[in-house]
């Protein structure tokens, strides 16, 4: 088992851009935090990565991570403060919206071949409609 260390508490994602975040400064020259031999440095090829991997494991980095948490709210809840419609209400609207369209809607029939007859519509004289 690992030994404990502050890197314990970060997750994974955390980790990786603390150590993203190191390494670009010390790509940019920013002094090293911890002493490292200079056969150290020579055996981990000078990678920066790495560099801020032994920094971050040593515990010299002065990064903390902020975790917001979601606030406990105590108290009872309230119910919605909208009056209920009842089912006689709704009935009653969708009746008068009923005979609303009823009134104002104009009455369609089917047409019946009787009541069509072979004069002119058209006024040609031919008996043809549309032609």
């Amino acid at each position: 088992m690992a030994p404990p260390t502050e890197t314990q508490n970060f997750t994974k994602y955390e980790k990786a851009r603390i150590l993203g975040a190191r390494a670009l400064q010390l790509a940019m020259n920013a002094p090293l935090l911890l002493k490292i031999s200079e056969e150290d440095l020579q055996k981990i090829n000078y990678d920066v990565l790495k560099i801020a991997e032994v920094e971050l494991d040593s515990g010299v980095l002065p990064i903390s991570i902020r975790k917001p948490f979601p606030e406990k709210k105590e108290g009872k809840l309230k119910r919605d403060a909208t009056p209920k419609a009842s089912d006689k209400k709704v009935e009653s609207g969708e009746d008068i919206e009923e005979e609303k369209m009823a009134d104002e809607s104009e009455i369609m029939e089917l047409a019946n071949p009787e009541d069509e007859y072979e004069g002119s519509s058209d006024g040609d004289g031919d008996g043809e409609y549309g032609e």
